[in-house]
């Protein structure tokens, strides 16, 4: 396809077309909607303006030079260093491998502190699959864990859920073949055994998709898992439920009537998600 810049515009000629179509305001301009909506009488209006416009006519007439173009296209791109290319149809836990050699490397001896005076972390996907590699714990014992804490936040008053689809039992199944997994050597990948809370707006088989409302579960049934959620079970992603959030992410506050606000750590405006 010629580029742009190389197309010669002198040669280029836009010539307006006189549309016929009725001039209306007001009542009759509803009137008119109202019958161009009407099944039948609005079929015969349009065809009949479409016929008056030749509409139709001036497409098979239309002389288009350029081949047709079915995908886009993109000048080729320089490869870039330290930046590795992902096969969209690679396997999950192939190109997780791939994104994982994109970090530094990871070093336990600056991590694990036994000093009880050591400051606050948040414990991150590569602490987790240290400690689970290394046998300091196992996916089992973080899902109790877990529960325990799910459980005593629900228990808070004021009330401000951070899940509100959430079975524990699934949490202890799917951490159980996680366990197993380590313990006969065969983990899928480093997010094996991560726990990941999924929000409410993106399906996840068995939980209903409510996006935080008391309704939307009703007309969209959820039948099997999107498409980014079955990669991350593929990589043994333990999925503990589906996360508060404002009603149908209208706004940043996570103040949701339904079930509850969701009290943030820190900023953000993901609900529970973030909380």
């Amino acid at each position: 396809m010629l580029p742009a810049s190389e197309v010669d515009m002198t040669t280029v000629k836009y010539t307006t077309q006189k549309i016929q179509a009725p001039y209306l305001t007001g009542f009759w301009l509803k009137l008119f909607v109202m019958l161009a909506e009407t099944p039948i009488i609005g079929s015969m209006i349009m065809i009949f303006l479409q016929k008056m416009n030749r509409g139709a006519e001036r497409f098979k007439n239309t002389v288009i030079p350029e081949a047709p173009m079915f995908v886009p296209e993109f000048p080729p791109q320089e490869s870039e260093p330290s930046v590795f290319g992902l096969e969209e149809d690679g396997k999950p836990e192939e190109r997780v491998e791939l994104a994982l050699q994109c970090l530094p490397d990871y070093n336990p001896g600056c991590i694990w502190i036994t000093d009880p005076a050591a400051p606050f972390r948040y414990w991150k996907i590569r602490d987790y699959a240290y400690a689970y590699r290394s046998k300091l714990t196992a996916p089992s014992q973080v899902a109790e864990s877990f529960i325990s804490a799910i459980e005593e936040s629900n228990n808070q008053n004021p009330l401000a859920p951070l899940l509100i689809s959430y079975d524990p039992d699934e949490v202890r199944r799917q951490a159980a073949a996680s366990t197993q997994r380590f313990e006969e050597g065969s983990e899928l990948s480093i997010l094996d055994g991560i726990f990941i809370a999924v929000k409410d707006d993106i399906d996840c088989y068995p939980y209903p998709s409510k996006g935080g409302t008391t309704w939307f579960h009703e007309i969209h049934e959820v039948k099997k898992d999107a498409v980014c959620i079955s990669r991350l079970r593929n990589c043994g992603a333990v999925l503990v439920g589906k996360t508060n959030m404002h009603e149908l992410g209208l706004g940043i506050t996570g103040n949701n009537t339904n079930f509850g606000r969701c009290f943030f750590i820190i900023n953000g405006s993901m609900g529970g998600g973030f909380a």
